[in-house]
């Protein structure tokens, strides 16, 4: 039985020996050029004067690109064609690329491309929430309104009310591999390209439409990525359409990588918000009406904003039943690099705006945060704020269990005693869960091909949509391959993703990639399936549903056996094909946009978390003692697997929430562009004890084997990290922490201050 086993990721071995093979690894002809971008030095303004002499003239530059160079479309927008590769007059945010080098070496593209000498005439910048409001700089024109009830009366008549507002900063990918592309000319103008994306028919869409061909002139491979995290699900078309664009005109191969600088400087990040609220309670803290407001800064170009500020108004309730709500969303446009998908997809932002408005509530009610939020809870057979019937809510239930087995009211009381007899330092100790909806909310991208071959010793190839980015999708993929055939998972190989194999695929993202391809996968099998047991049926004079595929052998009555091997065999000598496409698109969903009405999930991913932290109140400074976390992976595909996304999520999460600041200076340029400024959580930052198990219970939905996605839902656990931090902090005084996110140190020790001053 290959699913459900906990094996290690098909490409651990060659991970940890440096043989896994990405995309600047992969050997390249001798004649291949390096691309490097030309950027732009002001946030908004005008070009009035460009002399590229001196780069042309730089040792082993062979070509410079401008926008008028360019032989067709010159876009890269994942959306509504606003974002060109090379800037047309006008540059709208500090490192936009302007002109492309094309050189013999990395190094020299890198050298030539600073030596232009462009002038740029500055005009105001939009760069912050403050001003794109004052401005009403904006995408779709005005605010996004949903609502249920009546909010307002609620909060008026409802016996306590508050209100308030926070801060919560963006995030950077930081992926290992940095964006990276290849380009190599085919015979009769195709182009085959090798790219670092979560996205491989996007990239082919784009570079079609960039070489002015047809799809089928292009021909992209994804073998893998070195970390996507959403940010390669748009930020490679640049890369990819650069490459291939010089490919075209030079008939040389083209490679083009960012260094962690100008990736950092050039490429999207998690949109940040500011969420203000008033809200209705009773006497429980159970909340009767609700308004939300969420700012995003989108930056200046539309890419994913729309769809992402969508989905944090979905998840604008986490676990928690709203009966009257308004929520109104701003997506704002600024002068700043394009805000982009990052793991969750807008579901962060709306779980920790909730989060805060109900640790708000216990801190102002005087209860404990847990009480309040079980209040709060939803129950099944319930509706959500847009229309979809909660079933299958394990929440409640995983809360009872986690608290249990984490000692929680012990530790509680614990934690009191040591801040009541320690002035200098603080623990902190928060609870919070999470509700994730699974599917893309635009709907036809819920789909997935596969491909899949046995051949006649009995191995089997495939090849599916998704793409691998370190999170084992190929390897679950596999798993399920193999349970299909009823065959050892060393029979099974998967190849790279190839838009010439597997046409039309969805981005993997949402966390859908096992969901989808996984069911893709299965079809393709049970087809070939299917026709050899036909096949093997009229050997044995016996139905086809008295033979099953177990342990590498064909099973029939009277004990009759044949390896599945021979079998294949036998198929082949027969004529037989065993050879098959599978398709699967998610059933049963709807959704409505515009009246922000329907089933735009097929079913809710839930998780919850217990952290406990320190503070030092002269520093700021903080560590995480200990976590506690029960995730809800349905009938997990492989534990060991998913085990690892939830640790690596919560870390993830916890370091969006704690240590990773984004910081624009005045001029809109990014001032945290490389690791010795912006602090992704390191190994000691983890908690020093690590609590993480699965709660075994099958998926209500038919996804494949009963599984659950569990890619982006753990990130929000670690909402409890900062959570914690909040709790620490209010041990200080009694004021309202009013803590924004990042908790930095700084953070921490200005909420300290304001939690003194009462």
């Amino acid at each position: 039985m290959s699913v459900g086993r906990p094996l290690p990721h098909d490409a651990a071995r060659l991970h940890v020996t440096g043989q896994a093979r990405y995309v600047d690894d992969i050997p390249t002809p001798a004649n291949c050029l390096h691309l490097a971008f030309g950027l732009s030095d002001t946030a908004r303004g005008v070009i009035t004067h460009a002399d590229l002499s001196d780069v042309r003239q730089s040792p082993g530059v062979v070509d410079v690109l401008t926008a008028i160079d360019l032989p067709h479309a010159n876009d890269v927008s994942p959306s509504v064609h606003d974002e060109p590769l090379l800037a047309q007059g006008e540059v709208f945010y500090h490192g936009q690329p302007i002109f492309l080098v094309v050189a013999t070496t990395h190094l020299a593209a890198r050298k030539a491309a600073r030596k232009a000498k462009i002038t740029i005439d500055p005009r105001p910048a939009i760069l912050t929430i403050d001003e794109a409001m004052e401005a009403d700089s904006r995408f779709e024109g005005g605010p996004v309104i949903w609502s249920r009830g009546n909010a307002a009366d609620a909060i008026e008549t409802a016996p306590h009310t508050l209100s308030g507002s926070f801060e919560m900063g963006g995030q950077e990918h930081f992926y290992l591999e940095g964006q990276a592309a290849l380009a190599i000319p085919q015979e009769a103008g195709d182009m085959l390209v090798h790219s670092s994306t979560q996205h491989p028919t996007e990239i082919q869409h784009k570079v079609a439409e960039a070489l002015g061909v047809p799809m089928h002139g292009i021909r992209v491979e994804t073998r893998r990525m070195g970390g996507g995290f959403g940010g390669k699900e748009s930020q490679g078309n640049a890369l990819a359409v650069a490459c291939a664009v010089a490919a075209l005109r030079t008939g040389r191969p083209c490679k083009m990588r960012y260094d962690r600088d100008d990736d950092m400087v050039i490429t999207g990040k998690r949109h940040d918000f500011r969420i203000t609220y008033r809200a209705g309670v009773d006497d429980e803290g159970r909340v009767l009406g609700l308004e939300v407001t969420q700012l995003a800064r989108c930056g200046w170009s539309q890419d994913l904003s729309l769809p992402v500020a969508d989905r944090a108004m979905l998840h604008a309730d986490n676990a928690y039943h709203l009966p009257a709500v308004k929520i109104e969303s701003h997506r704002l446009k600024t002068n700043t690099a394009s805000a982009t998908a990052f793991r969750g997809f807008g579901g962060p932002q709306g779980v920790l705006g909730i989060e805060r408005i109900l640790d708000h509530i216990a801190a102002a009610r005087g209860l404990d945060p847990v009480q309040v939020r079980r209040a709060n809870f939803y129950r099944d057979g319930q509706t959500t704020h847009y229309g979809q019937t909660i079933e299958g809510f394990h929440v409640p239930a995983m809360t009872d269990a986690l608290l249990a087995r984490a000692d929680y009211a012990a530790r509680r009381a614990g934690v009191d005693r040591f801040n009541a007899e320690n002035p200098v330092l603080k623990k902190g100790l928060a609870y919070s869960p999470v509700k994730f909806g699974i599917s893309f909310t635009l709907t036809h991208l819920n789909q997935a091909g596969a491909l899949v071959h046995v051949y006649a010793d009995g191995s089997i190839r495939m090849n599916h949509g998704g793409t691998e980015m370190g999170q084992g999708l190929f390897l679950k993929v596999a798993q399920v391959a193999a349970r299909s055939f009823g065959v050892p998972i060393e029979a099974v190989r998967i190849t790279a993703t190839d838009t010439a194999k597997v046409p039309n695929t969805s981005a993997t993202a949402a966390s859908s990639g096992s969901d989808l391809n996984g069911m893709a996968v299965q079809e393709a099998c049970l087809t070939i399936r299917d026709r050899m047991a036909e096949h093997i049926a009229g050997l044995w004079q016996c139905g086809t549903k008295d033979i099953s595929f177990e342990d590498g052998m064909l099973h029939g009555p009277n004990g009759k056996t044949i390896s599945f091997a021979d079998a294949a065999a036998s198929a082949y000598e027969a004529r037989v094909s065993l050879s098959a496409t599978g398709f699967y698109k998610t059933p049963g969903i709807n959704w409505d946009r515009a009246k922000g009405q329907g089933r735009p999930f097929l079913y809710f991913a839930h998780g919850v978390a217990l952290t406990e932290v320190i503070i030092d109140t002269l520093t700021g400074e903080n560590r995480i003692l200990r976590t506690d976390i029960l995730h809800d992976a349905g009938s997990s595909l492989n534990p060991a697997i998913d085990i690892g996304q939830v640790e690596g999520g919560y870390v993830q999460g916890a370091g969006w929430l704690t240590t990773e600041e984004l910081v624009w200076d005045d001029k809109g340029r990014l001032r945290t562009h490389a690791p010795s400024t912006y602090k992704i959580p390191a190994c000691s930052d983890r908690p020093r004890v690590f609590n993480v198990d699965l709660w075994d219970q099958p998926n209500l939905e038919n996804t494949v084997f009963r599984s659950k996605a569990v890619g982006e839902p753990p990130l929000m656990l670690g909402i409890s990290a900062w959570l914690a931090l909040a709790d620490a902090v209010s041990a200080c005084g009694d004021g309202y922490h009013d803590l924004n996110a990042p908790a930095t140190a700084e953070e921490i020790l200005d909420a300290i201050e304001r939690v003194r001053a009462g």
